[in-house]
């Protein structure tokens, strides 16, 4: 049986490709949804245009692929948008998908299922406009966190100042508090480009990303070095994922936060997450 899952995330539209019980391909395209939402609390046209037209050109790989159902999710830039229910009626209008858009609960349920498959432990999943926390024991979330803080978010609030992002995190994470001790995993493209940097894994390969780790340290420096670097020299780097650069700097300081902040010195690093996730609540309920 094939399966195509879309996700419609804040900065980029993701397509996962599933055939008899594995990942057979994922691709992306950045549409940067969630950019100037901060400002105004609404998706911009442009940016509407963009994400539509990506799921259109997905719709068409996923029937090519055979898929016998393409399941489609927005997260956190269509949730909080006011006009969140108009992208979904131009979804519905000219790619014939119905879209859900998921609760910060359910983004971090279907990060955890998708990373852990079952399997006690902790996910940080930082994205373009919220972040999800979860730690599970025997199979259920002992604790859940959805933060109104992300990649793009940053990056709209504070541009590339320093200081400023600084106390934009500092300030945003004061809610976190009492995340149990727990082996944490990263998700999404913050750490999974972190990983590509960190092991200087180019062209990126989810086999090569998949179960790494990257200490606490490691991720501090990147970030000292991203928010240092200019856009010339983060290209330059081996590994860098070229529609991220503008907005890692900002999402590795988030994550290094992070981590530091639950006490952890290290992450492993997941390239399965809440594509696989929604899946398999989709088809099973729970495990694929």
């Amino acid at each position: 049986m094939k399966y195509a899952v879309i996700d419609i995330g804040s900065n980029s539209v993701r397509l996962l490709l599933w055939a008899d019980g594995h990942t057979v391909s994922k691709e992306k395209e950045t549409t940067r949804l969630g950019e100037g939402l901060s400002a105004t609390q609404r998706l911009q046209e442009t940016a509407i245009e963009r994400t539509v037209r990506a799921i259109e050109i997905f719709k068409v790989k996923a029937e090519r692929f055979g898929a016998i159902k393409i399941f489609a999710f927005a997260t956190a830039a269509a949730r909080r948008a006011q006009n969140g229910g108009e992208l979904i009626a131009r979804i519905r209008e000219k790619c014939k998908i119905e879209t859900e858009i998921i609760d910060g609960e359910t983004e971090a349920r279907i990060g955890l299922l998708g990373a852990l498959n079952g399997q006690d432990g902790g996910i940080i999943d930082v994205g373009g406009a919220s972040t999800e926390i979860t730690v599970a024991r025997q199979g259920q979330a002992v604790f859940s966190a959805s933060l109104d803080i992300g990649a793009v978010r940053i990056k709209d609030v504070c541009g590339g100042d320093r200081e400023e992002t600084e106390k934009y995190i500092a300030k945003m994470l004061r809610p976190l508090q009492g995340v149990p001790k727990a082996v944490m995993t990263g998700i999404g493209g913050t750490a999974t480009s972190l990983a590509a940097l960190e092991y200087a894994v180019e062209p990126y390969d989810a086999a090569k990303i998949n179960g790494k780790t990257v200490s606490l340290q490691a991720i501090e420096s990147w970030a000292d070095r991203l928010l240092a670097m200019t856009r010339e020299e983060r290209i330059a780097l081996k590994g860098m994922d070229r529609s991220r650069e503008d907005i890692l700097g900002g999402g590795a300081l988030l994550l290094a936060s992070i981590v530091s902040r639950i006490g952890a010195s290290e992450i492993f690093v997941s390239d399965s997450d809440n594509l696989e996730g929604y899946l398999a609540e989709k088809l099973k309920g729970g495990r694929l």
